[in-house]
Formats: structure tokens, C-alpha cells, sequence
């Protein structure tokens, strides 16, 4: 899951256009902390999967790619509300070498869902965006989606693979899971957000609700 789902936007997209052939053959995602895969995407809800139906892509005949429509239940909307107040359905590529999500469609088991919205209004969603299932998100997490994930949108979360690495620029934070945890998320995606304080360097926060002032006692995970 990744803010470079930029690239398989613009496949889905590709999908979409009647004529054009697809150019992605296969999904590749670079791994994004949950804060920055929450900012680059244009909607941010939680909802519950009602039913899935199997469509074309796009009107030409001639295309024989096709879409997963998800019927949806929307719980929250966290981000988005600008251009939708309510969404009916997402879609998703059906190949999964397109990035396309395979999602519960029981009417029980809820989401939080990320993904673009295109041109015409839909809601693409992919296996680049951050999709997990509620029950699996911490509760930090989900006090995050209110406001502190998007307090931090200004900064820059660099992955740390190997020693040495260390803070380029005052806006940014070192996210270590995979240096000290050997996995992407583990407690520094599900317990902290790298927000933006009002000299503007960002720094690691963790949990709890915002304080009404300046980021004061922030410590590195």
C-alpha cells in the first residue's frame, strides 16, 4: 500500500477510457506509513461491504476488462466531504495483477477505505490505497482519522530499511517498524502520527487526543 498508487491510478484509469489498452501488468505498491497513504488519498470512510457485482470498465464493447462495483454502506465519512457526501459504491480492477481489493461483501464486516475519486464521480479503490479491516486498526488509529493524520499532512514520513538513516529535512520523520520490528506496520503505524508543531518541524506524536497548543512533549518511538 502506497502513495505511488499514483501509477496504478492512472491504469484504472486507463481501464476506464474507452479505446486505450491497459499498460500495467502487474501490482507493485512501495510501502507508505498509514498517515501518508490517508493524505495522498482524495476519500477517507468507513463502511460496511453490502454486495459486489462484476461490471465492464468502460463503455467500448471492445474492452473486455472489467471492474468490481462494491455496494457500500457508509458509516463516516473522514475525508472528502468537498466533492461526496454520501458513496454508494467503489470500485476495483477485477485482476488483481491491477491492483484490484478482494473485500467481504457480507453486510457485516467493516472497512476503513481510502481511494481516489475519478472524473465522473466514482470511487476507485486498489491494494496501493490503505484498506483494513476496522476491528484490525488500533485505537490511536482510529482517533488519528478525525484530525491528526491530516494535522500532519505537511510532512514527510521517510521508511527506514537499514543503519545509517537519519532526518533530512526539519519536516520530516523516520519511520523505523521495519528496521527494529522486521514489519511495516507494527507499533510506530498503529500508535503514532508525525504531525506538524507550529515552528514548523514535524515529530513524532503518540496517541491520545491533540492537545489544544503547540506539540510539546512529543518523543521519538
Amino acid at each position: 500500500m502506497s502513495p505511488a498508487g499514483s501509477t496504478v491510478v492512472f491504469s484504472a484509469l486507463l481501464l476506464l477510457t474507452p479505446g486505450i489498452p491497459a499498460l500495467v501488468e502487474s501490482c507493485s505498491c512501495a510501502p507508505a506509513h498509514p498517515q501518508q497513504l490517508l493524505c495522498d488519498s482524495a476519500l477517507v470512510i468507513r463502511a460496511k461491504i453490502s454486495s459486489e457485482k462484476v461490471v465492464p470498465a468502460s463503455d467500448d464493447p471492445l474492452d473486455t476488462h472489467k471492474m468490481i462495483r462494491y455496494e457500500i454502506k457508509q458509516i463516516k465519512m473522514f475525508k472528502g466531504f468537498e466533492k461526496l457526501k454520501d458513496v454508494q459504491y467503489v470500485y476495483t480492477p477485477f485482476d488483481s495483477s491491477l491492483c484490484g481489493v478482494k473485500l467481504e461483501a457480507n453486510n457485516k464486516k467493516q472497512y476503513l477505505l481510502t481511494g481516489q475519486i475519478l472524473s465522473d464521480g466514482k470511487v476507485l479503490i486498489h491494494l496501493c490505497n490503505y484498506i483494513e479491516p476496522w476491528d484490525d486498526l488500533s485505537l490511536s488509529q482510529k482517533k488519528s482519522l478525525n484530525q491528526r493524520y491530516q494535522m500532519g499532512c505537511g510532512c514527510k514520513i521517510t521508511t527506514c530499511y537499514m543503519v545509517p538513516c537519519s532526518i533530512t529535512a526539519p519536516n520530516e520523520c523516520l519511520w523505523t517498524d521495519w528496521l527494529i520490528e522486521r514489519k511495516l506496520y507494527g507499533h510506530q503505524a498503529k500508535h503514532y502520527a508525525c504531525i506538524k508543531r507550529s515552528d514548523g518541524t514535524c515529530s513524532w506524536y503518540r496517541g491520545g487526543p491533540p492537545p489544544e497548543k503547540e506539540f510539546i512533549d512529543i518523543s521519538e518511538p
